[in-house]
């Protein structure tokens, strides 16, 4: 079993009896307590639930304080004489990893609500899948409807209900062709 834990800004892996470096913590107790981000168990199990996280915590057993090793910083500007230098050694509490605790009864309830969750969503899909079929239909169905109230109204509209109508008008020529006959004798 292993953990992601934050300290210090960083990451780390973990596992239980792991010595590890962070950043200095400023604490007069010999026990620390982690959450831990991520939870991986033996049998390949994830827990990453915030529920089941908050519950879940690593102990650590503080060994002492060292420091790292020296980094110098040196600042150099060209052609002007500029030159500083600096010197730093950051401090570094060391831990060791005693126990990883999760809360098993969390885990059960949470794998339930989310059991009941993935039943709600699928239930949920099911009845918009249904809905949506049903609308598919009525829209065919009006549509079918309005295409042969269309077409009737068409049909009727053309065809002639007296006989009088039935007969076409004679068209009247048009004058346009008397007066242009009538410009080229002038």
């Amino acid at each position: 079993m292993y953990a992601i834990i934050r300290a210090g800004g960083k990451q780390a892996k973990v596992s239980e009896g792991d010595v590890i470096a962070i950043e200095r913590i400023k604490t007069a107790d010999a026990e620390v307590t982690f959450t831990p981000l991520l939870v991986v168990q033996d049998d390949g199990e994830v827990i990453s639930e915030r529920a089941a996280l908050g519950k879940a915590k690593v102990v650590a057993e503080v060994l002492g304080e060292s420091r790292g090793d020296k980094v110098e910083v040196f600042k150099y500007k060209n052609k002007t004489g500029y030159r500083r230098r600096q010197g730093h050694r950051q401090t570094y509490t060391t831990i060791q990893v005693t126990a990883i605790e999760t809360g098993a009864k969390v885990e059960k309830k949470s794998e339930k609500k989310a059991e009941k969750k993935s039943e709600k969503k699928s239930e949920k899909k099911a009845e918009k899948k249904s809905e949506k079929k049903a609308e598919k239909k009525s829209e065919k169905k009006t549509k079918e409807k309005a295409s042969t109230e269309e077409k009737a109204p068409a049909k009727a509209a053309s065809a002639p209900k007296d006989k009088d109508e039935a007969t076409p008008e004679p068209k009247a020529e048009a004058p346009a062709a008397e007066t242009a006959a009538g410009d080229e004798e002038a």
